[in-house]
C-alpha cells in the first residue's frame, strides 16, 4: 500500500494504476485499424466505379475490411485487378471524390436511422392517432431525403478515408463463383 491508502497495482501484470497511458496506446491501435478500413472502403467504391465505368450497369455487392475488400460482381478477375489498380492510382492522385458513392451501404443505414428517429418523435406527438400517424408519414418521407446528402458526409467524415498514400495492392484472387478478394497491404 502506497501513502494514499491503495495498492497502485502491479507492475509485473502490465498494470500500474496509471490508465491513461495505456489507453492511449489502445485507442491508437483501434484508431488505425478503423482507418485502414476506412481506407479499403474507399477504395472498394473507387475500384466498383470503374467497374461500373467500363462495363456499364451490374448487380455488385463489396465489403470492406482489414486485409482488403471482397466485391461479388460478374467481373472477370483480371479486369477487377485492373479496376483496382486505376482506382488506387486515382485516389493516390488526389481524386477523392471517388470514395463517395450514393451506391454505398452507408446511405441506407443513415436513411433508416433518420427516418425512424424522425417518424418516432412525429408519431409520439400527442394530437390524435390519425394525424400522429401521418406525420410520422411525413416525417420519415422527409427523413430520407434529407439523409442522401448526410450519407454523403457520413461516408466522407466517417466510412471511407481516401489518403491511400503507401497503400498497395498485393492481389486480386477469385473466391468461389463471382466473389473475387482484393487484398491490401501499407507499402
Amino acid at each position: 500500500m502506497d501513502e494514499s491508502g491503495t495498492t497502485g497495482g502491479s507492475v509485473a501484470s502490465g498494470y500500474t494504476g496509471k490508465q491513461d497511458s495505456g489507453k492511449k496506446a489502445g485507442d491508437v491501435l483501434v484508431k488505425r485499424v478503423i482507418d485502414t478500413i476506412r481506407r479499403n472502403h474507399a477504395l472498394e467504391h473507387a475500384t466498383i466505379t470503374m467497374m461500373l465505368a467500363r462495363q456499364g450497369p451490374m448487380r455488385v455487392i463489396g465489403r470492406a475490411g482489414t486485409d482488403g475488400f471482397y466485391v461479388f460482381a460478374n467481373v472477370e478477375t483480371d479486369k477487377l485487378r485492373a479496376y483496382a489498380d486505376e482506382a488506387l492510382a486515382r485516389l493516390q492522385r488526389g481524386e477523392a471524390n471517388l470514395a463517395i458513392t450514393p451506391l454505398c451501404g452507408t446511405n441506407i443505414a443513415v436513411a433508416g436511422v433518420m427516418a425512424g428517429v424522425g417518424a418516432f418523435a412525429a408519431a409520439n406527438s400527442r394530437k390524435g392517432e390519425a394525424a400522429g400517424l401521418f406525420r410520422a408519414i411525413t416525417a420519415g418521407i422527409l427523413a430520407v431525403l434529407a439523409a442522401q446528402p448526410v450519407g454523403r458526409l457520413v461516408q466522407k467524415h466517417y466510412t471511407t478515408l481516401a489518403d491511400l498514400d503507401g497503400v498497395r495492392i498485393v492481389s486480386v484472387e477469385p473466391v468461389r463463383g463471382h466473389l473475387h478478394k482484393v487484398r491490401t497491404a501499407a507499402a
